[in-house]
């Protein structure tokens, strides 16, 4: 594993952040990344914003929040074990997903829909994540992260790989997390029948999330080491894939959904619209929508939609 470790960022080194910082004697630039995040609004947002399943009655479905901190844990396994930059890992992986929209992916596709259809552009969570570090947080003084930690961020998701190994790490195990713990969630909800599950990816990887998890970890970091690049095997990335596939056809599109989908449509729409004709700030608008929690989304649109919701005063 040398090779890799020898392409490690360097814990206190950084290419530069977009403002002047003072340096820190007891944290690396990095560590110091990671407890801005931590300590940030939207970082603490994730709790009430919904992994797939809207407003879930169980204690224990995923959250955005419990999603980040499995990414963060499975990605700084995987960096100490190609001995690369920890913090820097842990980092990218805590703020990978701060500018999720309420509602899950149904959500981010009725709000990219909504903001297509008045300006021709998308909605991309990924990059109003970015934009939430660099400029929304702190009363808009943003928390002036890292260049490598604005990158992974950024390239965590979709076509560009993130320049470090490690921001490469999170773009995986991203989707390692989420695919196997919705499974999970997905069978709690009574959603998937455990035996709708492929075979052959069960053969592969393991009948349960644990199982698959430490599979698909334990060849990341052997494939990494072998091919001197963050990649997993053909074999069980080809199985990972074939899991995803399978989960968008049997939960997050499926047909019985169609309803779930189309109420949280109806919503983030309604909530877009409204506050668009209340401000000729499109920006604006779509920080402010992007940036609800789930509960508060719902609550906002009763306030302003339901009737019995008003409090009519004498």
């Amino acid at each position: 594993m040398g090779a890799l470790a020898d392409r490690a960022v360097p814990p206190s080194f950084t290419a530069g952040r977009l403002g002047v910082d003072e340096p820190c004697d007891l944290r690396s630039p990095f560590q110091r990344d990671r407890d801005r995040i931590i300590h940030s609004k939207a970082f603490r947002r994730l709790m009430h914003k919904t992994q797939v399943f809207i407003a879930p009655e169980g204690d224990h479905y995923r959250t955005r929040l419990t999603h980040t901190i499995e990414v963060s844990g499975i990605a700084r396994t995987v960096a100490r074990a190609l001995g690369l930059n920890e913090d820097l890992t842990e980092a990218v992986a805590l703020g990978h997903d701060l500018g999720h929209a309420p509602f899950g992916h149904a959500g981010e596709e009725a709000l990219s829909d909504a903001l297509e259809a008045v300006s021709g552009r998308r909605f991309r969570h990924n990059e109003h994540s970015l934009r939430i570090v660099d400029h929304l947080e702190r009363d808009g003084r943003g928390l002036n992260l890292t260049a490598e930690v604005r990158d992974g961020i950024l390239n965590h998701t979709g076509p560009t790989a993130p320049a470090t190994l490690e921001g490469r790490i999170v773009k995986i195990v991203d989707r390692i997390a989420y695919i196997n713990h919705d499974i999970d969630d997905a069978i709690r909800a009574g959603v998937l029948a455990p035996d709708r599950i492929p075979t052959r990816e069960l053969e592969l990887l393991g009948a349960t999330a644990s199982r698959r998890v430490d599979a698909l970890v334990r060849d990341l970091v052997a494939a990494s080491a072998a091919a001197g690049d963050i990649v997993q095997s053909p074999e069980l990335g080809t199985a990972m894939l074939g899991l995803r596939a399978f989960m968008f056809d049997e939960v997050y599109l499926r047909a019985e959904m169609a309803g779930e989908r189309a109420r949280v449509r109806h919503v983030v729409t309604a909530l877009f619209d409204h506050h668009r004709a209340g401000s000729g700030d499109l920006v604006a608008v779509v920080d402010h929508v992007a940036g609800m929690t789930d509960r508060y989304a719902l609550r906002r649109y009763r306030e302003l939609f339901e009737p019995d919701a008003w409090r009519f005063q004498g």
